[in-house]
């Protein structure tokens, strides 16, 4: 049968910036096996497909897969995907509706611009936690290719992280040892440690002076040797910016800049709300813009 789909990119307002991503509508009656041999053919590091909600409090359901395997979580499919159902759904302004994912329910609020751009935010439906010790420092350096004396700065330290998909969070001194870090796969082998098969290096030497910090993810094991932006490493980054910079109670805003060494610059949107000392509540956001569509037989 045909099934609608759109492609879009996402964390950008611009097209052909940002992360691409697929969202297949219609996907009721698709196998795991048809649904990621279609995740394939898009070859794209996440699709979504759109199912009728099983519960109907819930606006839809999605499944969502990266070239390799299935993920329970994550953050671009969540942002494209509210939006792309607002637009396919007609809405006009401001719409709030909950997807259901494997990792839970995700609540979304969507903000229409145009008939093909919109901003989505959504609530991570599972706080930040530190999850296990990183690697040895030697073994990191080798998997991204520089010195160790580049991981580390202030207080900031590896550790594995995780708000439904876990990552090796580790901060590097300057930009420019994030930008140079080259993905060695022999080492990254090394690196991993049980489902930890993603690393997350960052810097607090933004491009911009509105944002905070500089990333870069790599996931060969996904599928995905580098990923222009990863809403659900942010989400477990949160946990990192509560460990180690310790913001008071209120409400905090972060942006995230990933993406540029790629060619894709992408800013996501943190916020987090603490109260007691204690993360409370998280959410991400950021644009999605509609770059193509049509129909696959399926």
């Amino acid at each position: 049968m045909k099934r609608p789909f759109v492609t879009l990119d996402v964390f950008t307002e611009q097209k052909f910036a940002g992360n691409p991503l697929a969202v297949v509508f219609e996907a009721d009656g698709l196998s795991d096996a048809a649904m990621q041999t279609i995740a394939r053919e898009f070859n794209l590091s996440e699709t979504v497909f759109v199912q009728r909600p099983a519960d109907p409090a819930r606006r839809a359901d999605l499944r969502i897969f990266t070239p390799a395997r299935e993920l329970p979580f994550a953050g671009h499919p969540t942002v494209g995907a509210a939006v792309a159902i607002a637009l396919h759904d007609g809405a006009k302004g401001e719409v709030d509706f909950v997807l259901g994912e494997k990792v839970g329910p995700v609540p979304c609020r969507v903000s229409v611009a145009s008939h093909e751009l919109g901003h989505a935010q959504f609530d991570l439906p599972r706080l930040p936690e530190r999850v296990g010790d990183a690697p040895p420092l030697t073994i990191m350096a080798a998997a991204l290719r520089v010195p160790d004396s580049a991981i580390g700065y202030g207080v900031h330290q590896a550790a594995l992280y995780s708000a439904g998909n876990p990552f090796t969070m580790i901060p590097l001194k300057t930009r420019t040892h994030v930008d140079t870090a080259v993905l060695d796969r022999d080492a990254f082998a090394k690196m991993e440690q049980g489902d930890a098969k993603n690393a997350f290096f960052y810097c607090a030497e933004p491009t911009e002076a509105m944002h905070h910090f500089y990333a870069r993810m790599f996931a060969p094991s996904l599928g995905v040797g580098e990923d222009p932006a990863t809403g659900s490493a942010v989400a477990a980054f949160a946990g990192v910016i509560m460990d180690f910079e310790k913001p008071g109670d209120g409400i905090h805003h972060f942006g995230i800049e990933q993406g540029y060494r790629m060619g894709r610059p992408s800013q996501i949107a943190l916020t987090l709300h603490v109260a007691g000392g204690l993360l409370t509540k998280a959410s991400i956001g950021g644009g999605a813009v509609v770059v193509m569509a049509g129909a696959l037989d399926a």
